[in-house]
C-alpha cells in the first residue's frame, strides 16, 4: 500500500511542459515587473520595450542551458553542484552564496516595494513599519512550513495573472473611448527624443531593470526535472519567455501611450497610473490589492528557498554546521534567524535611505541575479557537449549580462547598487578563500593521520611476521634435533 501511494504521489508531481510555462510565467512575474517597470520607463524612457526583448532573449539562453544540464546531469544542489562539478568546490562555494544574497537583496527589494503600495492607502505609516511586519509575517509562515502554502502560491498566481490581463482589457477600453475620466490623456511617444529622452546610455542604463524583471527562472530549471519528458525543458522555456516577453511590452507599451514620461517614477506602479480613473476610482485599489498579494507571495517563496539553500550550504561544509540543525527536528530556526538579520538590514536601510532605497536594492538585487546566471553559462560550457551553436548561445548571453552590468554605471540611481553588489562578492571570494584554505588544512591533516595510521599498522604486521618467523625458527631447529 504504501508503495503504490509513494508511486501515485511521484506520478502527481510530473508536469507537462506547458505546466511548467503556466508556473514559470505566474512565479516569473513580480514586484520586479510591477514596480520596477516604472524605474525602468523612468530611467530609459519609452524604448525600453526594445531592453525588455533583449533581457528576454538573454534569459532563455541561460534557462536553455539549466535545463539541459537538469536534464543530462540530474542534481539536487542544480546550478550550485553544477558549478561545483566543473570548476570545483570553491565555485559551488561561491555559486551557492551569491544565490543566497541575491535571494535575499530580491527579498529587501519585494519588502521595499510591499511597502510603497501599503502607503498608497496609508501615506503617513513610515516604510520601515511595512516592512516589519511583512517580514514577520513571512518568517512565521516558512518557520511553521504552512503545508498549503503551495496550493495558496497556485490561487495568488492565478491572481496575478488575472490582474495582468484585466490591465490590458481596461488600458484598451480607455484607448477605445470606452471609459472616460482618465487622469491622462493617450500619447504615442514620437521621435528620437519621445523615445529615448536620455539617449543610447539612459536605455543602457535601464537594462538592468529589465533582467530584473526575469528574475527566477533558475528556480524554473530546478523544476525541470519534474517533467514527464525533461527534454522537453527547452520548449518549456521558449513558450515561457515568449509569453512573459509579450506581456511584458504590451503591458508596459499601453502604459508609456497612457502616461505621460514626466508622471512615471520608482514609488507608484506604472499600471496604477495608468488606470487612474474618475470614473474608475475603486480600480486602483483593486490592483494595489493584487500587487500586494503578488509581492508577498514572490518574496515568501524567495524565504523558503534561501531557507533551503542555508540548510545545504551548513550541511556540506560551506556554511557553519549550525545553520543545518531544525529545533525539535522541524523547525529551522537558526537558518531563519540569519535571515531575519539580513532582513533587518533591508529595513534598516528603508528607514535610513527612504527615498532611494528602492533602488538601490533593487540594482544590486538585479545585479546578483545575474552573476549567478554567469556561473550557469560558464558551468555548461563545461558540462555540456556543444557544438558552435551552443558556444554562440552561450557567449551571447554572457555579452548581454555583460551590458546589463556595465551599464547600472552610468546612471547615478543604478551606480550605488553596483558598489553594493561588488561589496558582497568581494566578501563571499574572502570568505571562500579562507573556507578553502581551512578544507585543505584539515583534509592534508586527516590525510597525515591516515598516513600515520597505515604505518603503526603496517609496522604491527610486520612485527607480528618477524615474530611468527621467529616461533616457526624454534620449532623447526627442535624438529631437527
Amino acid at each position: 500500500m504504501n508503495q503504490a501511494s509513494g508511486k501515485e504521489k511521484t506520478q502527481e508531481k510530473k508536469l507537462k511542459w506547458w505546466q511548467l510555462s503556466l508556473l514559470g510565467v505566474a512565479g516569473t512575474i513580480g514586484t520586479g515587473y510591477f514596480l520596477g517597470s516604472g524605474l525602468a520607463i523612468s530611467i530609459g524612457g519609452p524604448a525600453v520595450l526594445l531592453v525588455y526583448l533583449l533581457a528576454a532573449a538573454g534569459t532563455y539562453v541561460v534557462f536553455d542551458a539549466l535545463a539541459q544540464m537538469t536534464a543530462q546531469h540530474p542534481e539536487q544542489g542544480s546550478f550550485r553542484s553544477y558549478a561545483k562539478k566543473a570548476f570545483g568546490s570553491w565555485a559551488g562555494f561561491g555559486s551557492g552564496w551569491v544565490y543566497w544574497f541575491s535571494e535575499l537583496l530580491i527579498m529587501g527589494s519585494q519588502l521595499t516595494a510591499l511597502s510603497i503600495f501599503s502607503r498608497f492607502w496609508f501615506p503617513v505609516v513610515p516604510m520601515w513599519t511595512f516592512a516589519a511586519g511583512y517580514a514577520v509575517l513571512s518568517l512565521l509562515i516558512v518557520f511553521f512550513g504552512n503545508k498549503g502554502f503551495d496550493r495558496v502560491e497556485n490561487v495568488l498566481a492565478v491572481i496575478k495573472v488575472s490582474a495582468i490581463l484585466m490591465f490590458l482589457i481596461l488600458a484598451a477600453a480607455f484607448l477605445a473611448g470606452w471609459i472616460g475620466g482618465a487622469k491622462y490623456a493617450p500619447d504615442m511617444p514620437n521621435g528620437f527624443k519621445g523615445w529615448l529622452p536620455s539617449g543610447g546610455i539612459g536605455l543602457w542604463s535601464a537594462f538592468i531593470f529589465a533582467f530584473y524583471a526575469y528574475g527566477g527562472i533558475e528556480v524554473l530549471g530546478i523544476m525541470a526535472n519534474r517533467l514527464e519528458n525533461p527534454e522537453e525543458a527547452p520548449k518549456a522555456g521558449k513558450v515561457m519567455l515568449l509569453s512573459l516577453a509579450t506581456v511584458y511590452v504590451l503591458s508596459i507599451g499601453l502604459a508609456v501611450i497612457m502616461v505621460p514620461l514626466s508622471a512615471f517614477n520608482p514609488k507608484e506602479s506604472p499600471f496604477m497610473l495608468a488606470l487612474s480613473s474618475d470614473r474608475l476610482a475603486f480600480v486602483p485599489h483593486i490592483f494595489n490589492g493584487v500587487l500586494i498579494i503578488a509581492g508577498f507571495s514572490t518574496m515568501t517563496a524567495s524565504l523558503y528557498a534561501i531557507t533551503s539553500m542555508m540548510i545545504t550550504l551548513a550541511q556540506e561544509g560551506d556554511a557553519p554546521r549550525m545553520f543545518a540543525k531544525k529545533w525539535k527536528d522541524k523547525y529551522p530556526f537558526l537558518a531563519l534567524c540569519l535571515i531575519a538579520a539580513g532582513l533587518t538590514g533591508a529595513i534598516m536601510m528603508s528607514l535610513w535611505l527612504p527615498d532611494r532605497v528602492y533602488e538601490y536594492i533593487t540594482t544590486a538585487a538585479g545585479l546578483m541575479i545575474l552573476y549567478n546566471w554567469s556561473w550557469i553559462l560558464l558551468s555548461s560550457g563545461k558540462l555540456l557537449k556543444s557544438g558552435k551553436l551552443g558556444g554562440l548561445k552561450r557567449w551571447s548571453g554572457l555579452i548581454l549580462i555583460g551590458a546589463a552590468v556595465a551599464g547600472t554605471l552610468f546612471h547615478k540611481i543604478s551606480r550605488p547598487g553596483f558598489f553594493i553588489s561588488l561589496l558582497i562578492v568581494a566578501l563571499i571570494a574572502l570568505s571562500d578563500f579562507i573556507v578553502q584554505r581551512v578544507k585543505r588544512k584539515q583534509g592534508t591533516a586527516s590525510a597525515e593521520q591516515e598516513q600515520e595510521q597505515q604505518d603503526i599498522e603496517i609496522s604491527g604486521h610486520q612485527t607480528l611476521l618477524g615474530s611468527e618467523f621467529r616461533i616457526k625458527g624454534i620449532r623447526l631447529r627442535k624438529s631437527k634435533v
